[in-house]
């Protein structure tokens, strides 16, 4: 009867190596996992912002992961993101992680694109300068911002003339995403819910003889005449009354944006700053203005678009955020000594009948 033979050496050594390459597997499979699947920063951990890059690599915003104690090792962000097919769709932005994220969460984060959106809520009444200083405090560059609004191509079909886009900037609330290109994308989504609002309005500015250019200098005038929405209506009127008799306007606005372009202005104005030379001193120059010298509100090109019915040529302050109406120039000198308290009439202006 044969002896039994014992499994050859050769054998024993293959079983002993599969069974180490089995336990390797387990134990990158269990780092893996855990450096994966397991945040590094607990419970309660104040928020981190990272900033990414347009353009950047994988490589590089695994680095910045590092730098913040997201991950241990960056060269594990780049094997997640090369094994989940996301190399080239992680979005550039502001990202803010909170709580005790792990890599695949952050990973996922970042291939939605769930960025840091900003709320900026830009007043009507504000011109192209005005709009800068706002979207600046909310970390969009300034520069930027004006060098887009400079730009008239995105309402030069609707107003052919306009060097810039003062006026056409409309005031609302925005989402914004910080980014190099946040700058000019907001400049065109402020256009866009411009023209959003006035394009149905456009076969209505035919039957009255205007121009969106004049529709929309009128409505910022009558937007920084008053902050009472049941007065701009009365208002538009009187400007479009005055226009009509050939009145010059004489609207303080208008020599305060000439004062701003002049780098003159302090805050008040002064006599002599009544005469100072520009197209926008309606008290020297009859007629509107070159063009528009803030973005007015939807309530402001409204009442352009449905002034009041009535005769009055003039309104002067209340002192109280109102204005007194008035029909001639006698009526609104009582008003300027009632309200204004002046020692003599207002003389008459150029053009008046």
């Amino acid at each position: 009867m044969p002896r039994p033979t014992s499994p050859r050496p050769d054998l024993l050594r293959v079983a002993r190596l599969l069974l180490l390459l089995a336990i390797l597997a387990l134990s990158l499979r269990l780092a893996w996992f855990h450096e994966t699947r397991y945040p590094l920063r607990p419970e309660g951990a104040p928020p981190l912002s990272l900033i990414v890059p347009p353009g950047s690599s994988a490589e590089a915003i695994g680095r910045q992961l590092h730098a913040l104690g997201l991950v241990r090792y960056p060269l594990i962000f780049r094997i997640l993101v090369v094994s989940r097919g996301v190399e080239t769709v992680l979005k550039a932005g502001e990202y803010s992680f909170e709580g005790p994220l792990s890599l695949e969460q952050i990973v996922d984060m970042m291939a939605r694109g769930e960025v840091v959106r900003h709320d900026v809520t830009v007043p009507e009444g504000k011109n192209l300068t005005d709009v800068a200083e706002i979207v600046t405090a909310h970390g969009i560059d300034a520069p930027a911002f004006l060098k887009a609004a400079r730009d008239p191509a995105p309402i030069h079909d609707l107003d052919p003339v306009a060097t810039d886009l003062e006026g056409y900037l409309f005031p609302d609330t925005y989402d914004v995403a910080l980014s190099p290109g946040a700058p000019a994308a907001l400049v065109v989504r402020m256009v866009q819910r411009f023209r959003a609002m006035m394009e149905p309005e456009l076969p209505r500015l035919l039957t009255r003889g205007l121009s969106l250019r004049q529709v929309v200098t009128l409505a910022s005038l009558v937007e920084l005449e008053t902050a009472q929405g049941e007065e701009r209506p009365r208002i538009a009127a009187v400007f479009l009354n005055r226009l009509r008799k050939k009145m010059p306007l004489q609207t303080d606005p208008t020599v305060i944006y000439a004062l701003r372009q002049a780098g003159a202005w302090d805050g008040k104005i002064h006599k002599p700053d009544l005469s100072i030379e520009s197209p926008y001193n309606t008290y020297r120059i009859p007629g509107l203005p070159p063009g528009p010298i803030a973005s007015p509100g939807r309530e402001s090109l409204r009442a352009v678009l449905d002034p009041a019915e009535g005769p009055d040529l003039y309104f002067v302050s209340r002192n109280d955020g109102t204005h007194q109406f008035s029909r001639t120039l006698a009526e609104h000198n009582q008003a300027v000594e009632r309200y204004q308290k002046r020692k003599r009439p207002v003389p008459e202006p150029p053009g008046s009948p």
